[in-house]
């Protein structure tokens, strides 16, 4: 242990002092986006926060003038690049406006309590600090590249989207009344495929791996990290395959370890992590491809493929799904099971119920 910490601390150093380039690592890749899209976003939100702000406060109720509100996000939202939604919150995560969209008002989010959506539960947390602590609120924003404070702004952790079940980002910016005190959220919702690419891709380090599964003496099935949270991992994978490029990859479902090729590296894999794979911001160090036109299998088709797979590994039956691979140019799926059993199957076949028969 103290020579894996001493490893680590040296690589710090390294990165610290420029002699080892940080391109080698995914989280470092996803910061210098994460930093990239608040450079974006930023400006355009705290105008927009300012109006909102000043709407709400010549209104008579606080954050209750809806059709101004809504004549204000319709004039305001296409100064927020690539965003997919916008709408204002009360304090407490519960929506006071419509929600803007690219095609116009959507009316029934009026009244909507976000509060329990990561985004919110996120912001609520720096909320609620920040009413205890109110000294010194202002240390706790991050820094822009130009060295000046995103101050009330926050662009949040990736996550799941509740109905299009896709990787996607949430920039939430406080609103303040004249004095100051905290009165209601803006939020811009965006979905990870629409933001602007990267350049280039990341290099995976060189390194060693070594993964058990775990239960190796009497190969019972155990339920791994992998398998509790899928269906963000499906999630996730669909994202990568559909809109960021990778064309083949293997789910090693005991170790929780997954292996991908993408296009614009095909002669090298890189192996993705549980904590990564279950990290929605992880596709931030993919750069966003079209999907390939000589695929055989159809985009709409990967997410059924990778629920067919879920099904299999959760399945009743004593043999049980080890690992799975799908490679989209082919077409063909790779299964292997407990019995020491595997099969390649042409992905039309192997997403028919009696395909194992």
């Amino acid at each position: 242990m103290d020579t894996i910490n001493e490893e680590v601390r040296s690589e710090i150093e390294q990165i610290a002092s420029g002699k080892l380039s940080t391109k080698d690592h995914l989280s470092s890749v996803v910061t210098r986006q994460r930093e990239r899209l608040m450079q974006l976003l930023y400006a355009p939100m705290q105008r927009i926060a300012a109006l909102t702000s000043q709407t709400t406060h010549a209104s008579e109720q606080p954050l209750g003038y809806r059709s101004s509100l809504d004549a204000l996000l319709m004039e305001v939202f296409p100064s927020v690049p690539y965003a997919k939604y916008l709408y204002i919150m009360d304090r407490n995560g519960v929506q006071f406006s419509s929600s803007m969209s690219r095609e116009g008002l959507i009316v029934e989010h009026f009244g909507r309590d976000r509060s329990d959506r990561p985004y919110m539960r996120e912001a609520l947390s720096v909320a609620n600090f920040l009413d205890r602590n109110r000294e010194t609120c202002y240390q706790q924003w991050p820094y822009l590249g130009d060295h000046t404070q995103a101050v009330d702004f926050l662009l949040c952790e990736a996550y799941i989207s509740q109905n299009a079940l896709r990787p996607s980002m949430t920039a939430i910016c406080f609103l303040r009344d004249p004095q100051g005190i905290h009165i209601g959220f803006l939020g811009a919702d965006f979905a990870l495929r629409d933001l602007p690419p990267i350049e280039g891709l990341y290099e995976d380090k060189r390194r060693s791996w070594h993964f058990s599964p775990t239960n190796q003496r009497d190969q019972v099935r155990q339920i791994s990290r992998l398998d509790r949270e899928i269906y963000t991992v499906i999630s996730v994978l669909e994202e990568l395959i559909t809109f960021r490029g990778v064309y083949h990859f293997k789910i090693h479902f005991s170790s929780s370890q997954t292996v991908v090729w993408q296009m614009d590296d095909p002669y090298r894999y890189r192996i993705i992590g549980v904590t990564d794979l279950l990290d929605p911001d992880s596709c931030l160090a993919y750069p966003n491809r079209s999907y390939p036109e000589q695929a055989i299998i159809q985009p709409r088709d990967i997410r059924l493929v990778l629920e067919r797979m879920e099904a299999l590994r959760r399945s009743d039956n004593p043999i049980y799904l080890r690992s799975c691979s799908l490679n989209i140019f082919n077409g063909m799926v790779g299964t292997s099971f407990s019995s020491d059993g595997s099969y390649y199957i042409p992905y039309d076949d192997f997403l028919k119920a009696d395909c194992f028969g």
